[in-house]
């Protein structure tokens, strides 16, 4: 860091200081590079970063499994995929050209209130979120062909499936054709009317069912579904627009038309016969969806081929009824005796329906009846609708299907930035509702967490939820101001709370704590108690200071005034303990966007206050007196008085960067990962986060200057002065400072000096060890640049000169290594040492060693610094360097060009220290010191809220009365 002044022939000597060229500090902030705004320092910053760990959101479910169908050459348009399922199901069952309009067409102008439910009940937007944007029917018609799998489903001896090239244009007659032909069974086209009755014998059917292992084709093959496709239906379309499920696959099998026929009427009737099976999947013909709580759809035109097929006969569509008047015929005297068996024991729970007579009744009023009978789930946790907003569309029991479950207004995906949609779980209708609102947690054991969305008006048993916060059986959950919700959780076993906490206090209960006092005002105690209370927390010892948004700036420019005016007797870590309080108050009960702007304003403070102090201890150092003035030479004592502010903000602004780390990992966590706020609120906590980086290089960059300043002139006594004086006795190791050879004195007490400072402001231990480093640096490359330098004019490289620095560098670490510097001080004297143990090898034993040997003795040197020491030996009048000590040609041109000086620019960078914080916030504050300063802070606090009240509303803080 500091530098002799160097002659015309470079050498440095002790006779000017020189400022320091460069101070290379590397940081684990990346943002450090990016300010542009340098220190009032004699020293510049350079900082290696860090960034901090990565962030994820929720992937979308998957989507379900295709046909095996591979499109070539298909690219789907990108675009908005909302609403795209719907209108694609809708344009299959109509016609082209005809679309249904007022109240019964579904999705059109008329649309009532029944389809808009069950639009949400069956979560469309969802279902169009996990789904690709599809080409519309007029570019689909004109894609590239697809190769498509028809099974032949024991057709053929040996043979699985034979692949078919389809078009979107291609009908399911035209593919059972070209099938046939693959698998030998019908001639070439045009090859007369035999082809026909072929091709009318036989169907295309799509089936649905579940392959025993792999994918479809491998293994044994088991359907569980068919549909005999019409003639006229397009495959292609069928397979694209109607995807199985998850777990499910489709193919398409070619069988016997009559076969066919069989197998969809056998399943069919035995669907409708048990009643309580699985739904089937058969044709929608005319079937509506009114008993899902939608509109019915419009019967299908002959363009999209879910219809009968143009220019056949009536003799299909005659089946087809006849099919469906015979199922119905199967199971109606069934259906009718479970109805009846369900509607008498319906009313026979309604009160008074012992002397009821039962008669015929609407069956609407029996549904709707039926409807109310609801049984909550024994499995899952559940939430108990207490008030919404459309009782027509509320349902009474939301069920929490996964474990993390999303409240929100839903909505369409984003067409200007291509987002999707945010997943939600339940949609909530009222126009409060965010559409992505709160957020639920529910894992195997107890408690579940509740988190709301950033901007969401979330109250948990009445009170404004701001954080996440534990959601217990039993709790009210409000959303909005229309939605209050019940949450339940049937796994605990009735293990919860046998007194809800959002029930007034009984008299006489203990109160929950001082948090109440400033919130609270139903809890069933009297303006006593809650006085009581206040003041218990004004004049408390735990660990907590509370403020509202609006004192915060004056909150941290109290706390911070009073540390750089050194106010108070407070313990060295008192200012950063302070200053977390208000972090921790902030990320635990302010709103979520709170914390980034309180780091950003608190680091400035603190910066400020750091950039003030430097200036003060700048004007006051002998170089800046007037003209005139003579300078007087720093003392270890007084460089420890000016350094101490500097020292006491380092190590209070490292326990609080590792503290705000901690805390903004915590947010980083918790924080919901789809909140459009989170990357912008990460980016102003690494602001700050990076500004009090810069706030402790610097203190460490000024702290360290002046101590080799004050260094700087001590050192030389090292070289110069002889410690086997007249009557002294060497001390031993561990002695005092006092004891040791007066020439050695001023240099150990600068040492010392910084290590008293260190100990008396609580420094990191890192920093620490990184400080006494620096320091042994630059007496290393001090000492070794003058002991170059020395050789040069007069002799000084003497066996005896060389005994007495021996002498006096190993006083010097036998009193570090007493001080616990001892490691340290070795690694970096190490140069040092090597030079000074050459000169202190006799001469005859030096005479007789060789370039190569000395090499290898004395690594740490360079071949220039070596050839120096033996070219400057002073072997006796008129003796010059014998032939050995000759370098070797390969170094030739190290020894000419090497130089022999150290550099001050070669010191180990800062690093700051890593790892949690030592301040402790648990657990009652013991230090008085700090305890006052609490209660002081507090007080204040308390007077600025009194001072928005009307003067006639003021009263001082309550005092608590001994018994």
């Amino acid at each position: 860091m500091l530098s002799g002044e160097r002659k015309e022939g470079g050498s440095p000597r002790f006779g000017k200081l020189h400022l320091p060229v460069g101070l290379w500090i590397n940081s684990p902030r990346k943002q450090l590079a990016k300010l542009g705004r340098r220190w009032p320092s004699a020293a510049s910053v350079k900082s290696s970063s860090s960034d901090t760990g990565s962030r994820s959101s929720e992937p979308l479910p998957p989507p379900p499994p295709h046909v095996e169908l591979r499109r070539v050459g298909a690219v789907k348009a990108a675009g908005g995929a909302s609403g795209s399922r719907a209108k694609r199901i809708s344009q299959l069952f109509r016609g082209s050209g005809t679309g249904a309009t007022g109240s019964g067409g579904a999705g059109g102008p008329g649309t009532t209130g029944a389809a808009q439910r069950w639009a949400s009940e069956k979560k469309l937007p969802d279902l169009a979120a996990g789904v690709a944007p599809e080409l519309p029917l007029a570019a689909r018609a004109t894609a590239p062909p697809g190769v498509l799998k028809i099974f032949g489903a024991g057709l053929a001896s040996g043979a699985n499936y034979k692949s078919v090239l389809a078009t979107a244009r291609s009908t399911a007659r035209e593919l059972v054709a070209e099938a046939l032909e693959r698998y030998g069974l019908a001639g070439s086209p045009g090859s007369g009317p035999g082809e026909s009755c072929c091709v009318d014998a036989f169907a295309l059917c799509d089936a649905l069912g579940r392959p025993a292992t792999g994918s479809i084709g491998n293994g044994e093959w088991r359907a569980e579904h068919l549909r005999v496709l019409g003639d006229s239906e397009r495959p292609l379309l069928v397979q694209e627009l109607w995807r199985a499920r998850p777990g499910w696959a489709r193919r398409f099998e070619l069988r016997g038309r009559e076969e066919a026929r069989r197998l969809e009427q056998e399943a069919f009737g035995a669907s409708d016969s048990e009643g309580t099976g699985p739904a089937l999947w058969r044709p929608q013909k005319n079937r509506s969806r009114a008993a899902s709580g939608g509109a019915a759809l419009a019967s299908p035109g002959p363009g999209l081929g879910s219809g009968t097929p143009a220019g056949s006969t009536g003799k299909e569509r005659s089946e087809n009824l006849s099919l469906r008047r015979s199922v119905s015929e199967l199971s109606l005297q069934g259906r009718r005796r479970r109805q009846q068996e369900r509607r008498q024991q319906a009313l026979s729970m309604a009160p008074g329906a012992a002397d009821a007579q039962i008669g015929p009744a609407d069956p609407g009023d029996f549904d709707q009846l039926t409807q109310c009978l609801i049984q909550a789930p024994s499995n899952r946790p559940y939430f108990l609708l207490l008030q919404g907003y459309q009782d027509a569309q509320d349902f009474v029991v939301y069920v929490m299907t996964r474990e993390q479950h999303v409240f929100g207004r839903g909505g369409n995906s984003s067409a200007r930035s291509g987002s999707p949609a945010p997943y939600v779980d339940t949609f909530l209708n009222a126009p409060d509702i965010l559409p992505r609102h709160c957020t639920v947690r529910a894992g195997p054991e107890p408690p579940a967490m509740v988190r709301p969305s950033r901007g969401a008006p979330v109250t948990h048993n009445g009170c404004l939820l701001l954080r996440e916060a534990e959601l217990h059986p039993g709790d009210l959950l409000g959303l909005g101001e229309h939605f209050l919700f019940m949450y339940k959780d049937p796994r605990t076993g009735g293990s919860g709370p046998a007194r809800p906490p959002w029930l007034p206090a009984r008299p006489g209960a203990t109160p929950p704590g001082p948090g109440w006092a400033f919130s609270c005002r139903l809890c069933g105690r009297g303006l006593q108690e809650r006085g009581e209370a206040l003041a218990a927390y004004l004049d408390g010892r735990e660990p907590v200071l509370r403020f509202r948004p609006r004192e915060e700036e004056a909150l941290l420019g109290e706390i911070v005034r009073a540390a750089a005016a050194g106010a108070g007797d407070l313990p060295p870590l008192g200012p950063a303990t302070l200053l977390a309080l208000c972090v921790q108050h902030s990320a635990r009960e302010l709103e979520l966007g709170h914390l980034p702007r309180l780091l950003g304003r608190l680091a400035r403070l603190i910066k400020e206050a750091v950039w003030e102090k430097i200036k003060e201890i700048g004007d006051r150092q002998p170089e800046n007196h007037p003209e005139g003035v003579p300078e007087v030479p720093l003392t270890p004592e007084a460089v420890s008085v000016e350094l101490r502010p500097l020292m006491l903000w380092m190590a209070n602004t490292t326990e609080l960067l590792s503290f705000v780390q901690e805390k903004v990992l915590e947010m980083e966590k918790e924080a919901d990962q789809e909140d459009p706020q989170l990357c912008n609120d990460l980016e102003l906590c690494d602001e700050a986060m990076a500004l009090l980086d810069e706030v402790i290089m610097c203190t460490f960059q000024q702290s360290v200057y002046y101590l080799t300043k004050t260094l700087y002139s001590t050192l030389p006594a090292l070289l110069d002065s002889n410690p086997f004086t007249a009557g002294a006795e060497l001390p031993g190791p561990g002695a005092e400072l006092e004891a040791m050879p007066p020439g050695l004195r001023p240099t150990l007490g600068v040492f010392q000096a910084a290590l008293e400072l260190t100990s008396q402001c609580e420094l990191h231990p890192d920093l620490v060890s990184q400080t006494f480093g620096y320091l042994f640096f630059f007496s290393n490359a001090s000492l070794l640049n003058s002991l170059m330098e020395r050789g040069q004019g007069r002799p000084f490289y003497q066996w005896s000169r060389a005994v007495q620095i021996r002498t006096n560098l190993d006083l010097v670490l036998d009193w570090l290594q007493g001080a616990g510097l001892g490691d340290i001080a070795t690694e970096f004297f190490r140069k040092l040492s090597m030079a000074v143990n050459l000169l202190c090898v006799p001469r005859t034993s030096l005479l007789k060693a060789s370039w190569s040997s000395l090499r290898t003795d004395h690594p740490t040197l360079t071949p220039a610094q070596l050839h120096h020491l033996l070219s400057h030996y002073q072997l006796g009048p008129g003796r010059g360097p014998p032939p050995a000590w000759d370098p070797l040609p390969t170094e030739r041109d190290a020894v000419d060009t090497g130089d022999i000086f150290e550099s001050f620019s070669s010191h180990p960078p800062l690093i700051l220290p890593l790892g949690s914080s030592r301040l402790r916030l648990t657990g009652p504050v013991t230090d008085d010191s700090l305890h006052c300063e609490l209660r002081r802070l507090r007080r204040l606090l308390w007077d600025l809220e009194q001072q928005e009240l009307p003067a006639n509303h003021r009263h001082g803080p309550p005092v608590v009365t001994l018994p």
